[in-house]
C-alpha cells in the first residue's frame, strides 16, 4: 500500500509540475527584454512610439514553424502573464507577432501601462522553460 501512495503521490507532483509550462524546450539561458522604450519612460501621449525586442540565445522564428530553440514574440499590454501551459491568448492586452518581427509601433492613451515580452513556440505556448522579460512600466504623456 506504501508504494501505491508514493507512485499516486509522484503522478501528482508529476501532473501538477506540467501545467507550469510547455511542452517546447527552450534553452535556460535564454533571455528575452524590451530594449526600447526603457523602464519608466515617458512617451508622447497621441503618436505611436516604436517598441523593439531583444532576445539572446535563442532564435525568432514564425508561428507554426517548428525549428528547435526558436519563438515568436508577444507583448503583454497592462495584463499579468497568462497560463504557461496554455496558447497566449490573442487580445488587445496580449499582442501577437507571429510572422517573426522584432519590434513594433505602439499607440496607447495617458497614463501609467506595463509592458512585459513572452516568447510562444510554435502553436503560441510559452516554452519550457518559459521565456519572459522583466515588466517594465512607461508613462503615456
Amino acid at each position: 500500500m506504501n508504494r501505491f501512495l508514493v507512485f499516486a503521490a509522484s503522478l501528482v507532483l508529476l501532473a501538477g509540475g506540467a501545467a507550469h509550462a510547455g511542452t517546447t524546450p527552450a534553452d535556460p539561458n535564454a533571455h528575452v527584454y524590451i530594449g526600447w522604450p526603457n523602464d519608466g519612460q515617458a512617451m508622447p501621449a497621441g503618436r505611436p512610439f516604436r517598441v523593439w525586442f531583444g532576445l539572446r540565445n535563442m532564435g525568432v522564428a514564425p508561428a507554426e514553424v517548428e525549428f528547435p530553440n526558436t519563438g515568436h514574440h508577444h507583448l503583454l499590454v497592462d495584463t499579468d502573464l497568462p497560463p504557461m501551459d496554455q496558447p497566449i491568448p490573442s487580445d488587445r492586452n496580449h499582442l501577437h507577432f507571429g510572422a517573426g518581427q522584432t519590434e513594433t509601433m505602439l499607440q496607447l492613451p495617458p497614463g501609467k501601462h506595463t509592458l512585459q515580452l513572452l516568447m510562444g513556440d510554435a502553436h503560441h505556448v510559452p516554452h519550457n522553460p518559459p521565456v519572459y522579460s522583466k515588466k517594465i512600466t512607461i508613462y503615456v504623456k
